[in-house]
């Protein structure tokens, strides 16, 4: 098994393990939520922890596995350590489903193997960075920022009255870091946009970041003000690097996205909040998941897709299918909004509640359809529907 092709790149086990955590918990949650399958714990736990720490993590490690060593120009991580911690994520993972349905005492003991593989997967990254001579580790620095919320999120998740407050930090302070210290990087590389950044841009981001749950520690929806400043600020920033967008290269255009959801998601989250506090309605986590779907799937998928064909000896070529695969994470997004707005005005919002958890389904199917063997056995794709444009934008 250790010999196997599946397990020869850390990116590959962890995506897999990913994407099938996505369409499993996401299937589990829709039936719970429907009154279908009764769950021994709080369903918003549950939908949380399993979103952010078993579906999000293992992805963003695949990659991070992947392109830490290169960032700080040290060897590759090995074999035998990300094996280990994928080994236990999957432990972590049956108990956590298991337990979900039949004992509160296991689906606690996956919440401590999903935190024992958090610590051992940060103590590489750590070690990564503490051994490189590279000058600049800037955005290095700041990816374990990121990721050292991520502990204090699982501690807050063990600690059951604190779950509110372990979801706000695991969203803002955690993924949100961690993937847009990763994006500003690579992302502008990708589409060789020349800018001097901001030295100070991502400290800024995460001082506001941190006033924001500080203001949510205060009152719940204080911190719109911030969040609209975050809005601004972060817009601004972006339109100065004036990425090519739009770009007829869907490998491109997939990700600038992800950065233009940024902004758009912290305004939702700022007219939301807003609304929220001076009158008595609810948008269903309008901010949390405008910026989940926005930004982090949208991201996800860019980068998986990118990834997955990159080390695996195919073509950097998107044919049809995996750009219905990119449309459709907008429809996602979209829909997911649009839920939200329609729980604001009062409406039954569950038919389209239904639809946003079909498609999502649909979205990990389809990339599951077209690359998992791609992942498990370095099947090399036959893209027979490629268009011309497609061809001369493959290496770009």
């Amino acid at each position: 098994m250790k010999n196997s092709y599946f397990l020869s790149q850390p990116h590959q086990p962890f995506f897999v393990l990913a994407f099938v955590n996505a369409i499993v918990l996401m299937l589990m949650f829709m039936l719970s939520y429907k009154g279908i399958l009764p769950l021994d714990v709080d369903i918003v736990t549950f939908h949380a922890f399993g979103l952010i720490h078993l579906v999000f993590t293992p992805a963003f490690f695949a990659f991070l596995f992947t392109t830490f060593p290169r960032f700080l120009s040290t060897p590759v991580v090995l074999k035998s350590k990300y094996i280990r911690i994928f080994s236990i994520y999957v432990i972590a993972t049956i108990c956590f489903i298991v337990g979900s349905i039949i004992s509160p005492i296991l689906y606690k003991i996956a919440l401590v193997l999903a935190s024992i593989a958090f610590l051992y997967s940060f103590k590489i990254l750590f070690d990564i960075f503490r051994k490189s001579t590279v000058s600049n580790k800037h955005d290095t620095f700041y990816i374990l920022i990121g990721a050292s919320f991520g502990m204090l999120s699982l501690v807050l998740f063990l600690v059951t009255p604190f779950i509110t407050l372990a979801i706000q930090v695991s969203v803002f302070l955690y993924l949100f870091v961690l993937a847009f210290s990763v994006a500003q990087r690579m992302i502008p590389f990708f589409s060789q946009c020349r800018f001097i950044k901001d030295p100070n841009f991502l400290k800024y981001i995460i001082t506001l970041l941190i006033t924001h749950l500080t203001l949510e520690l205060v009152g719940t929806n204080f911190s719109f003000v911030v969040d609209f400043i975050l809005a601004v600020y972060i817009g601004k920033e972006l339109l100065r690097w004036k990425l090519p967008f739009p770009n007829p290269n869907p490998m491109m255009w997939i990700l600038h996205l992800a950065l233009y959801w940024v902004p758009i998601a912290f305004l939702l989250s700022a007219i939301s909040n807003g609304l929220e506090l001076f009158y008595d309605i609810s948008f269903l986590a309008l901010a949390i998941h405008s910026l989940m779907l926005g930004f982090l799937l949208t991201v996800l998928i860019g980068f998986g897709t990118r990834v997955t064909l990159g080390h695996s000896g195919n073509k950097m070529i998107v044919n049809k299918l995996t750009k219905f695969i990119f449309i459709l994470t907008q429809v996602v997004v979209m829909i997911r909004i649009i839920t939200s707005i329609i729980a604001g005005l009062g409406f039954d919002y569950m038919i389209v509640f239904d639809i946003t958890i079909t498609f999502w389904l649909m979205l990990f199917l389809g990339w599951a359809w077209q690359f998992l063997k791609v992942l498990t056995h370095g099947k090399k794709l036959r893209f027979i529907d490629i268009e011309d444009e497609d061809l001369t934008l493959a290496h770009q």
